[in-house]
């Protein structure tokens, strides 16, 4: 087991906190306070099961948590998290890349859990994304009870609030009516029933309703008048008014979603208030752009999934993005993963070195619930990114060899970490950066003091210091008319690299050794 960064803080070091989880955790305090609650805080998020999930239901859900645990802190109370699937909700539309589409085509808008599995190796459609995203939140080791919708509806875990809903009827449909196109109010209805003769959630009025008797009466698909209890899954409650059930009917404190629902939240608002519940505490956080600002799209395809950025860098990296100004607008694409891999590390190492309420600002307190590992890897994702290149191959041996070389006193706990970074340079490596790869011809300049620098790395040798290796650098550009060192490293690194950016040369010649530095340059300067 690796070992953790054992500190302890005092209620006064987390009410100096400022990261925005202990901030929103106050903002809890206060409703909390407000309403004088007693019993556990309920935390909850939300799942479409119309798709498996994605990077976005990573986001919510650790963010979320990011807040629990700092509001645990804060306070010392019990709380829970619930993460509901709208599993209930009728399919709309085929997705266009599951398998046995004829087959769906025939459940359009009946509850996902009567829709069958396309792949046959589920209950239903829902069953099988919900397995998913249940095995996803194990995965990432989330603290969580999950609901189905479904099951809340059919066990009669709702039936209260469906008859509280009929009890407000007219004050639910005075908010929502005037947010609806003239077309959809003539029909509109809070309460969704299913279809006795067909299975399908219908989007019909409400001929009757009867607050005592907890019935209603609608014209089902065939033309005949059905009087039906609203509990017992009979009926469902409309998106809008969902919403504001399931605060309503959880005790719901906490709930954060993104900014493209920040009217759909206003309104729920207004719902839970007039059902006699009170809105919870959250946010609305920002939505992620693609590498040209777009807004990134499932149907595009114009983003990062969770397997992909899995593929080459860490969760606790993913979770270190999560974190990160969670309500500004952010380019989420490939070429962001190694600077956020590597700013995670650099945050762990930081973590070690503080105390009080700068320790639970650091990013690590929160990636890892208030126990940050205390465990750093001997080199970094770039500098192993520029140790593949210069290999030209992600041998991993050989890349081991270079580690243990440069720091022979790493342990075991430390080389191993390493190892799963190697792992994710050699596949980011082969993904992105060798397809670019561009040399070109040194200019005049650039091939005397690259020859001067190789001159000098063989003098000095492989037992030489990282600072000497540096300083070699600098002097060959300095002595070869660069007077803005930038152009020089920047030469270099296109000339010898075939990119751009590069390493700290100091450190690199150290690691991937003098002589055989020395020996890229030779052969750049030969091509």
């Amino acid at each position: 087991m690796t070992a953790q960064y054992i500190k302890n803080f005092t209620a006064e070091e987390a009410l100096s906190a400022k990261s925005w989880p202990f901030q929103e955790a106050r903002n809890l305090i206060k409703r909390l306070d407000k309403l004088k609650k007693d019993g556990p805080v309920v935390f909850e998020t939300g799942y479409g099961p119309s798709g498996p999930p994605h990077i976005g239901t990573f986001g919510e859900v650790a963010r979320t948590t990011m807040v629990r645990r700092a509001f645990e802190l804060l306070t010392g109370r019990e709380t829970r998290l619930i993460s509901i699937s709208d599993d209930m909700d009728g399919m709309r539309k085929v997705p266009p890349q599951l398998p046995n589409q004829e087959l769906l085509t025939d459940f359009l808008q009946k509850p996902l859990t009567d829709v069958p599995d396309p792949w046959g190796t589920h209950q239903s459609f829902a069953h099988h994304n919900n397995a998913k995203l249940r095995d996803f939140l194990d995965q990432f080791g989330f603290d969580y009870e999950f609901k189905s919708s479904t099951d809340c509806y059919r066990s009669g875990e709702f039936d209260s609030t469906l008859i509280r809903v009929l009890e407000c009827y007219d004050a639910v449909m005075d908010i929502i009516l005037p947010t609806l196109g003239e077309e959809r109010r003539a029909s509109y209805s809070p309460i969704l029933p299913i279809s006795p003769s067909t299975g399908r959630v219908l989007y019909v009025p409400m001929l009757e309703i009867d607050a005592k008797k907890g019935e209603v009466v609608f014209e089902d698909e065939d033309g005949t008048k059905i009087r039906t209890s609203v509990g017992g899954g009979n009926t469902k409650l409309q998106w809008k008014v969902d919403w504001a059930g399931r605060w309503f009917a959880f005790g719901v404190d906490y709930e954060m979603s993104g900014e493209d629902l920040t009217e759909s939240v206003r309104l729920s608002n207004r719902v839970v208030k007039a059902l006699g519940g009170e809105p919870p505490a959250g946010f609305n956080y920002q939505l992620f752009l693609d590498e040209e600002g777009k807004k990134i799209s499932k149907t595009k395809g114009n983003g990062i999934s969770i397997e992909e950025w899995l593929t080459y860098a860490s969760p606790e990296s993913l979770s270190l993005y999560m974190f990160q100004s969670p309500k500004s607008a952010k380019k989420l694409y490939f070429d962001i993963i190694p600077k956020v891999a590597d700013e995670y590390w650099s945050h762990l190492e930081k973590y070690g070195q503080l105390e009080g309420a700068k320790a639970l600002d650091n990013p690590a307190w929160h990636i890892h619930e208030g126990k940050p590992p205390a465990l750093m890897p001997p080199v970094n994702f770039a500098m192993l990114l520029n140790l593949v290149n210069a290999a030209g191959a992600g041998d991993e041996d050989v890349l081991r060899g270079f580690i243990k070389k440069y720091r022979p006193d790493a342990s075991g706990k430390e080389l191993a970490a390493a190892n799963a970074m190697i792992t994710f340079a050699g596949r980011y490596y082969d993904a992105f950066i060798k397809p670019n790869k561009k040399y070109r011809a040194p200019t005049e300049n650039e091939r005397a003091a690259l020859e001067m620098l190789s001159a000098r790395f063989k003098e000095i040798g492989d037992e030489g210091a990282e600072g000497d290796y540096q300083t070699a650098v600098f002097d060959a550009g300095k002595a070869n008319g660069f007077e803005n060192i930038r152009d020089w490293f920047k030469g270099l690194y296109e000339v010898v690299f075939g990119q751009e950016q590069g390493p700290r040369m100091g450190p690199f010649a150290k690691i991937y050794g003098a002589k055989a530095t020395a020996q890229l340059i030779d052969e750049a300067l030969a091509r």
